[in-house]
């Protein structure tokens, strides 16, 4: 829904991107997976606050702080990464239709630089730690659903920036997901 909403907010117009379903797929998966890193991540950092590795002991905020701080700085980025090299080759491939996309290919593709100054430099210590912490306060039942919206509402902050800046390529969904 995010990139959706996105595309509509930038172009006025309600465009399905190439390989949707591929894309469905994958994110199906990270959707998996976040749900695993949010219990692992979760349980983790109550298992280091009560044996006093870190600040805070029984103080609902800290357990929320170092459980987004701690994740998005070590899982965030990996997760971010492999769904730039996702959405890149889906990208590749409906553009070469013919040919075969190497590794190799979508890695030269990638914007490396605006990957790590933008989306790593700037959405996670900006937006997505600060939205993890509320996302932790929150009861576990409502945990993955709150961080769909955040990564809603991020697609939709970053589309509505790109607009006002007349800039319009592909939207940018690892700045959107940390999810």
């Amino acid at each position: 829904m995010g990139e959706l909403l996105a595309r509509r907010i930038v172009t006025g117009d309600w465009n399905i991107p190439n390989g949707l379903l591929y894309r469905a797929f994958v994110w199906g998966l990270l959707g998996m997976v976040i749900v695993l890193i949010f219990s692992v991540f979760a349980a983790g950092i109550a298992g280091a606050l009560a044996n006093g590795f870190l600040p805070g002991g029984n103080s609902k905020f800290a357990f929320a702080f170092f459980v987004s701080f701690i994740m998005n700085l070590s899982f965030a980025p990996t997760m971010m990464a492999f769904h730039r090299v996702t959405d890149t080759f889906i990208d590749l491939k409906y553009e070469n239709k013919k040919g075969k996309v190497t590794l190799s290919d979508v890695v030269k593709r990638i914007d490396w630089d605006g990957f790590i100054s933008f989306v790593l430099m700037r959405t996670i210590p900006i937006f997505w730690i600060p939205a993890h912490t509320i996302t932790f306060l929150l009861p576990p039942e409502y945990r993955v659903l709150s961080a769909a919206f955040l990564s809603i509402a991020l697609g939709a902050i970053l589309a509505f920036a790109k607009k006002k800046n007349g800039q319009f390529n592909r939207i940018n969904r690892e700045g959107l997901a940390g999810q």
